[in-house]
């Protein structure tokens, strides 16, 4: 039970407060034995099933006209414009008999209601709404109570026991939507990579090699660059970091989604899935110092003691250094989800006892190795490249390479942003798990479109491109984050604003590196395999 005084200024800085979240329509998450706990209500559209959420609202705030933003219906006999709290909680919950004796929760569901005085007063208890206005005496009265409500329920495995979640939400049929329509880009892209495959390739191929290398006639097409296209690019040493660090991100993400999917991560173990991406992050640094010194070595790259270092250290000291600088913030405004100094201390441990030493046995078995042949022979004299239409230059054609993936994920990019900001419990792996399957598909054949398309207009600087063509995804996703910002979020504060972009900031490097990894290889294999099948001088 709490009480208000009018005359209270810190009681009437309280009462605004609440009335402020109330209007804002803040969401309340409870957990029961490691399970949220669910309000149902009854489904008016189908009249079947119940919906089932994983909050519920804090009070109702019902405006002039009768509306209000929560699932709350106004209260009978109370006037219009006004506030009411859910001071009352009814809890029903199901538990499962086990062989041993004991008893297992399998769900837990609530009614919240709104009583002006506490229902065990009297009979039948008070069923006026408890409205947040003071009495004639300026008081303020407000009793929190509950009620539990105990239901065997053995026909649900305890394993299930997330099934109704799942099986009530709409979000699964917006999810379904979501992957069809992903599945026709796929789809789209498949048949114009298979037409380009199968008929214009097999084409060129055949006209290639019936052409009599004696014979005076010109070469024309991809063809053309054949004693360019493998020539090492500029920059060649950040390149093969960055190829290093995206192997170790597609490793680490490929992994914890494989071992979500398997239910070795519990959904009710809060934080379980993210220690676990850190956890495979660091084990993963072999990868990471393998395919960067394989790439190195193959532009003829001398300095291998450098890349080593950078491939250990870069990525990792912009991401350590960004959420450093967010924890010292969260730290200032005394936010208890800062991270304790000693956790900072065990996370910076694991990345130089464990990640780096991964990353330089990695890069020794890389190194150890022959250089990369190709199957073509590079020329001393580097070919001019003719001008370029619009949709072939650099930047248009890097730009337009990030188009098709993210719209294949933009849709699970909202579920994915909820569940962080909104503080909503991601217990939909399989989902995401078809969903990475299709970015990474989508991720490989628009870079293998546009690196066919480039070819075709005799530029052969594909090695940057193919990168930062598929890793343009980042960019896109950075710019919805924003959109979800401005139109889902309602922040309030500096220290807020900078939190949000911050891990927002560096979730796009890790995706700029994730995707990149994928365009870049899937148009490495694509180059040598096309040019491998042609006769050359």
């Amino acid at each position: 039970r709490r009480e208000a005084d009018k005359n209270n200024k810190e009681d009437m800085e309280k009462l605004d407060a609440m009335k402020k979240i109330i209007a804002q329509d803040y969401q309340q998450h409870w957990v029961v034995d490691n399970m949220p706990v669910a309000w149902c209500t009854q489904n008016t559209a189908t009249n079947q099933k119940d919906i089932c959420t994983t909050s519920f609202p804090v009070g109702c705030y019902i405006d002039k006209n009768g509306h209000t933003l929560s699932r709350c219906d106004p209260p009978s006999g109370m006037g219009k414009e006004f506030y009411y709290l859910l001071n009352h909680v009814e809890f029903t919950i199901e538990y499962k008999n086990m062989k041993d004796g004991t008893g297992r929760v399998v769900a837990v569901k609530i009614k919240p209601t709104s009583h002006a005085s506490s229902p065990g007063e009297d009979s039948c208890g008070n069923s006026q709404a408890l409205s947040l206005e003071f009495d004639s005496n300026g008081k303020l009265t407000v009793p929190y109570t509950y009620s539990v409500n105990w239901v065997e329920n053995d026909q649900v495995e305890w394993a299930s026991r997330w099934d109704y979640l799942l099986n009530s939400s709409n979000q699964v049929n917006v999810q379904w939507y979501s992957i069809l329509n992903s599945i026709v880009i796929v789809l789209f892209l498949s048949g114009m990579v298979a037409m380009i495959l199968l008929r214009t390739l097999h084409r060129d191929i055949a006209r290639y090699n019936q052409l009599d290398p004696e014979d005076p006639q010109e070469e024309f097409g991809w063809k053309l660059v054949h004693g360019d296209v493998f020539r090492p690019p500029r920059k060649g040493m950040m390149l093969s970091v960055l190829i290093g660090s995206g192997a170790q991100v597609f490793m680490m993400v490929s992994v914890t989604l494989v071992v979500s999917c398997l239910g070795f991560l519990y959904p009710g173990n809060r934080g379980f899935l993210l220690s676990m991406g850190v956890v495979m992050y660091v084990c993963f640094g072999s990868p990471a110092g393998y395919f960067a010194a394989r790439i190195y070595k193959s532009f003829g790259g001398e300095k291998w003691k450098s890349n080593v270092m950078l491939t250990a250290h870069f990525v990792p000291a912009i991401v350590f250094s960004v959420f450093f600088i967010l924890n010292l913030v969260l730290w200032g405004e005394g936010s208890s989800s800062a991270v304790p100094f000693s956790t900072l201390c065990g996370v910076l441990a694991l990345w130089i006892c464990v990640s780096v030493p991964l990353t330089f046995v990695g890069a020794f078995f890389g190194f150890r190795k022959a250089a990369l042949t190709y199957p073509t022979q590079t020329n001393q004299i580097p070919r001019h490249i003719p001008p370029q239409s619009f949709y072939t230059q650099q930047i248009p054609g890097i730009l337009m390479g990030g188009v098709l993936p993210v719209g294949s994920v933009f849709i699970q990019l909202y579920f994915i942003f909820n569940s962080i900001w909104a503080h909503q419990i991601y217990y939909m792996f399989w989902f995401l798990f078809i969903v990475f399957l299709i970015l990474v598909i989508t991720c490989a054949e628009t870079t293998i479109l546009l690196c066919y398309f480039h070819l075709c207009s005799e530029d052969y600087h594909w090695w940057w491109r193919a990168y930062l063509s598929s890793g343009s995804t980042a960019l896109y996703f950075f710019l919805y984050s924003i959109y979800f910002y401005a139109e889902r979020l309602q922040m309030e504060g500096a220290a807020s604003l900078f939190i949000y972009f911050g891990y927002t900031f560096i979730m796009a490097i890790y995706f700029f590196l994730l995707t990149g990894f994928v365009g870049f290889m899937s148009c490495f294999f694509f180059i040598n395999k096309i040019y491998s099948v042609v006769k050359t001088d």
